[in-house]
């Protein structure tokens, strides 16, 4: 529980995760504030196993590189990274939630710049001269669906088309809208929605303008993980050699791991024990996080084997 505002109360009702952690240390803010758990328990555990690494000479591993990149949530964390300079086999990114999640699928993604344009003039003689873009915005917003394809109505393996920033005036605004979906052909399709939803508003109201640009963020990892089939069964068999059951989960979001997946470096994302991310609410669990670490050093141990098989 955090104190004052009932308001930040992390319940059981709405976080049934924490019925299973009875004894377990949980990590919290007061709630006026992020956690940062999101990545910070990452970081966390990536440290962990760096430092078994070093303590305990009698592990076996390969070469381990690790890779630390920001702006990962507007999708530039790999912006920079030189694939060829990592010279790695597979990647794990470690941005996943509780326990024992192999995230194997993320969201395809696109990025839509909705331009309108009206009319400005000072209101005193704006009668018949003013196109107001506000008013034309409001109405294409309006004309999004509410009830399907928003994601506060949307789960599991349903996409959605998300409005997320405005800004602008009279003369013109600008809508910034994410297009999410499992299945990448989708996302034509919601751009197409929006086009319609343009020429609608413009009809309605003479004298606006409406440019609809989409820009490509990140591909589902679902789709390049199948041309190394190790980067998952590896993880599996990590957690199965400690006596846990790893689950292999989808997640309504991106990582590094669907961009690098993309580029030719498959990256299966796990489990780091925090949940709740980007909110007040967010917490992690310092007993999860042990468990990712023990993961990690149990990972590459098995991949140090098939090193040992090909030779």
């Amino acid at each position: 529980m955090l104190p004052g505002d009932p308001s930040k109360v992390i319940r059981v009702s709405a976080n049934p995760e924490l019925a299973a952690l009875h004894g377990c240390t949980l990590i919290t803010t007061d709630g006026t504030t992020l956690l940062g758990g999101d990545d910070k328990a990452g970081l966390a555990v990536i440290m962990e196993l760096a430092e078994c690494l070093l303590e305990d000479k009698s592990l076996p591993h390969g070469p381990i590189r690790l890779l630390f990149t920001c702006d990962e949530e507007i999708g530039h964390g790999i912006d920079h990274v030189n694939i060829d300079e990592l010279g790695a086999t597979v990647c794990y990114t470690l941005d996943g939630g509780g326990a024992g999640d192999i995230d194997y699928e993320t969201f395809s993604a696109d990025l839509a710049i909705v331009t309108i344009r009206g009319v400005n003039i000072h209101p005193s003689i704006a009668k018949g001269k003013m196109v107001n873009a506000i008013r034309a915005a409001s109405a294409f917003v309006d004309r999004l669906p509410r009830e399907t394809l928003a994601p506060e109505t949307t789960a599991d393996r349903e996409g959605f088309i998300h409005p997320y920033q405005i800004e602008g005036g009279v003369a013109q605004v600008t809508i910034r809208i994410i297009l999410r979906d499992f299945e990448t052909a989708a996302l034509e399709n919601y751009a197409k929605l929006l086009r319609n939803a343009a020429a609608g508003v413009e009809s309605d109201h003479p004298g606006t303008t409406i440019a609809v640009e989409t820009r490509r963020q990140y591909r589902n990892m679902r789709d390049g993980l199948v041309d190394e089939p190790r980067a998952v069964k590896y993880a599996q068999l990590a957690h199965q050699r400690l006596g846990r059951e790893a689950k292999l989960t989808i997640v309504r979001g991106g990582t590094d791991g669907s961009q690098l997946t993309e580029r030719g470096l498959p990256t299966p994302n796990l489990s780091t024990g925090q949940h709740n991310p980007h909110s007040p609410l967010e917490w992690a669990c310092l007993d999860e996080m042990v468990q990712a670490a023990e993961v990690l050093v149990e990972l590459v141990q098995v991949w140090a084997e098939d090193r040992q098989g090909d030779n």
